[in-house]
């Protein structure tokens, strides 16, 4: 398994929307990242706002991910 196959999927509560479907996102440890709205949710105008749980993937690093699911 390589590290571009590795994905950790975690939950976190959208704090702030940002232009070009990004969004500023809380995780369980405290932390704020900018994760982007997954090609389907884009294709089904699934609406992600602010206070919204959603289940995001994460990058290797942690630094960023996206938004798969809506919870």
């Amino acid at each position: 398994m390589t590290n571009k196959d590795f994905k950790k999927s975690i939950e976190g509560v959208v704090i702030e929307a940002l232009p070009s479907t990004t969004f500023k996102v809380m995780i369980a440890d405290g932390k704020e990242i900018v994760v982007y709205l997954s090609g389907k949710m884009r294709l089904h105008r699934i609406k992600v706002l602010p206070g919204d749980r959603v289940l995001i993937e994460l990058s290797p690093d942690g630094a960023k991910g996206r938004i798969i699911r809506r919870i």
